[in-house]
């Protein structure tokens, strides 16, 4: 959390409070609060509470995941091709977010204003290069200026001719001088239907942002699956143990059968969205105020929908037990709940209750087309929102080896260190004989808790011991001499 040291140390200056005051007060060395406000020491859990509590602050103002989002929009903005000359250290850029918020905030908004213009722009001449409704409607436009300009010739240069011949060429302009008109028109019409605004925040982002914005974790919808559990008499953890029971649910209390065997987390999806549709996700919907349009309103709904299904069959307080005694195996608490190892995957990203946590876990799924759908970052290790990352990391690597699991001990040029496991998930596909959907499912956590895992058994996790060297990605990665580098950095190492 590179901004909360700045944070709290301006927090406390602005109180009048000293640093051995504070410490004393929270019970930690003076020295150990010197490093967690120059932004090198990790603080999370109940020491945030606590100095949350000492400096009257919320934990939202503590937590900072909205300018963390800052910092990785000024990293994309330092990256630009036309502000590199300008030699901008994005080591810098936490001391604009933190001293400067509204400033920074003002540079990622003309970022993005300046990236829409561009792509509108882009996306209209690509329209009149391609669209064929243009040539063909100005070829009619100019056929009909020519006959015009033709009848327009032959009145003026023949003074001779009859009267009648006069009014004939007469109507002729006039008839053509109509059609010209209607098209003219039509044309018009067209420019103004076709409104091509391309925007560099999709709907994708702004839900990512929302999500962001929560911390991944929705405490009303975990109450609203407990209760939901309840009242479809859930008795187990496992999802073997909720089909039953919410099959009978949605035909007693709903009417509703679905076809045998479905799948639980499409049963308990469904349960979802008619017991909490207009209660705990509209509750949700209505407080995101990030999302600015329809799309992205229905991706959030989408996705609030598969978190509360995955918390009915997933419950919190079992989940997290099972998961502190296998030591976060994805793929053996996929086993455990009857769930998969995806959907393991994506509850050990949202264990996140106050007072009652998991491991701080990132994740990231990318197809083989590297289009990334789900990105859930942390603190030290940002998951680009456009583009790819790095081709070092697990995720890409899991692709070359389908059903295998992946693992790295990979270090930035920062010197964050982090363990990656990833392996691919197979994703319904519409049949033969089309290809087959795969996609790669990658966790992350630092390295500092990564001896509390599986994953860990076997690593020297020491700070001088070989790890993978890695960047966030191609264009913002100082490091020279890379064989996967695919493009030029932007920024010079």
């Amino acid at each position: 959390m590179p901004l909360v040291g700045p944070r709290i140390r301006d927090r406390r200056r602005a109180l009048g409070v000293t640093q051995a005051a504070l410490a004393s007060t929270l019970g930690i060395s003076a020295s150990y609060l010197n490093l967690i406000e120059a932004g090198r020491r990790r603080i999370g859990g109940a020491l945030l509470r606590q100095i949350a509590e000492a400096l009257d602050l919320g934990m939202d103002d503590l937590d900072g995941a909205a300018e963390r989002r800052v910092l990785s929009d000024l990293a994309e903005l330092a990256a630009e091709p036309l502000l590199v000359g300008l030699g901008l250290d994005p080591a810098t850029a936490p001391d604009l977010a933190s001293r400067h918020p509204g400033w920074a905030r003002a540079l990622v908004t003309l970022h993005r204003a300046w990236l829409d213009r561009g792509r509108t722009a882009s996306a209209l001449s690509d329209r009149l290069r391609h669209d064929p409704f243009l040539p063909d409607a100005v070829h009619k436009l100019l056929t009909r200026v020519a006959a015009i300009k033709s009848s327009a010739e032959i009145v003026q240069g023949a003074q001779d001719l009859p009267p009648e011949q006069l009014r004939r060429f007469a109507v002729i302009v006039g008839s053509d001088s109509q059609r010209l008109a209607e098209l003219a028109q039509v044309l018009a019409a067209y420019f103004e239907r076709a409104h091509t605004a391309v925007r560099s925040v999709t709907p994708v982002g702004e839900v990512d942002d929302f999500l962001a914005d929560r911390g991944h974790h929705f405490p009303a919808l975990e109450d609203a699956a407990e209760a939901l559990r309840a009242a479809a008499g859930i008795a187990g953890d496992g999802a073997r143990d909720a089909e039953a029971a919410l099959a009978r649910h949605l035909a007693r209390t709903h009417g509703e059968h679905l076809a045998p065997g479905s799948p639980p987390m499409a049963l308990a999806r469904r349960a979802a969205e008619l017991a909490c549709g207009d209660g705990a996700l509209a509750d949700e919907l209505r407080r995101a105020s990030t999302l600015s349009n329809d799309a992205a309103r229905r991706r959030a709904a989408q996705v609030l929908t598969d978190y509360l299904a995955a918390a009915v069959l997933m419950p919190y307080d079992a989940f997290l037990a099972a998961a502190r005694a296998l030591r976060f195996d994805a793929e053996a608490l996929g086993r455990r709940f009857d769930t998969g190892f995806a959907a393991a995957c994506e509850r050990l990203a949202t264990l996140h209750r106050p007072g009652d946590e998991g491991l701080p876990f990132a994740l990231m799924r990318v197809d083989a087309a590297g289009y990334l759908s789900r990105r859930v970052p942390l603190p030290r290790l940002p998951v680009p929102r456009h583009g790819s990352a790095c081709p070092l990391w697990a995720a890409y690597q899991a692709l070359q080896s389908p059903g295998a699991i992946v693992r790295q001990l990979v270090e930035f040029p920062g010197g964050e260190r982090f363990v990656m496991i990833a392996r691919t998930v197979d994703q319904p596909g519409p049949g033969f004989p089309m290809p087959r959907r795969v996609a790669s499912l990658m966790l992350a956590c630092d390295a500092l808790y990564a001896d509390r895992t599986v994953y860990g058994d076997g690593l020297d996790l020491g700070s001088n011991a070989p790890a993978l060297p890695v960047g966030p990605n191609c264009r913002v990665c100082p490091r020279t001499g890379c064989t996967w580098r695919q493009e030029d950095p932007m920024i010079d190492a």
